[in-house]
């Protein structure tokens, strides 16, 4: 997350956890998890932004650089001059920069769904020993079993919702002509819609319970 030190790491995670056992130790492994993934998320929301910058800058002046052909080409004799097609290899690079960047992303999205097949798995496991009216004493603070799972997948939903933008926006960006809809683009990979400030929310109140986070 944008301000918040990398200091839960995986090591780090389990030398505290050593005397957690069963569904307590695997869910504190994957508050862990969560609150990494996050973090490499938000590094390579800025780098994108700064490729998604760039394609932008190139894309404009192309397009303005084809304005000045076509105004060339329609006062010139026939055949005097010709507009030029294709891009130029820079965009071609940047393009595929911001490509391999929301890869990542993907994959990303992937570990997150594994996640939260992990926290489900936990609660299946947690009803199935305890029934319906499930365990009695929470794991750590406050929050019983079904609370880690509400919270994966709200976090879950969030940032595969922001990566089908993301899809969109990479897909789109260097084939915009309107430099308004460029900006607006921009807007959007940079101030990242569909994570709102309650996901951070959730998972600061994930690492406090796990005890990531000292209270």
């Amino acid at each position: 997350m944008e301000g918040q030190p990398d200091d839960i790491t995986q090591s780090s995670a389990k030398k505290k956890c050593s005397a957690l056992t069963g569904s307590a130790r695997k869910i504190k492994d994957n508050a862990a998890d969560w609150h990494n993934l996050l973090l490499r998320w938000e590094k390579l929301n800025d780098e994108g932004f700064k490729v998604a910058g760039r394609i932008v800058e190139l894309r404009l002046m192309r397009s303005q650089h084809d304005e000045l052909l076509l105004l060339d080409s329609t006062s010139a004799p026939a055949g005097s001059s010709s507009l030029q097609t294709g891009g130029p290899p820079e965009l071609q690079d940047e393009c595929c920069k911001l490509k391999d960047i929301v890869d990542k992303m993907a994959s990303m999205v992937m570990k997150m769904q594994h996640l939260m097949a992990s926290q489900q798995g936990v609660q299946d496991l947690e009803e199935f020993q305890f029934r319906a009216g499930g365990r009695r004493l929470p794991l750590f603070h406050s929050w019983d079993t079904k609370a880690f799972g509400d919270s994966s997948r709200a976090l879950l939903e969030s940032f595969t919702e922001e990566l089908k933008l993301k899809q969109m926006i990479q897909e789109e960006l260097a084939h915009t002509w309107s430099s308004d809809l460029c900006m607006v683009y921009l807007s959007c990979w940079l101030h990242q819609p569909f994570i709102p400030p309650d996901a951070r929310l959730t998972l600061e109140a994930l690492l406090l319970e796990t005890g990531h986070r000292p209270l």
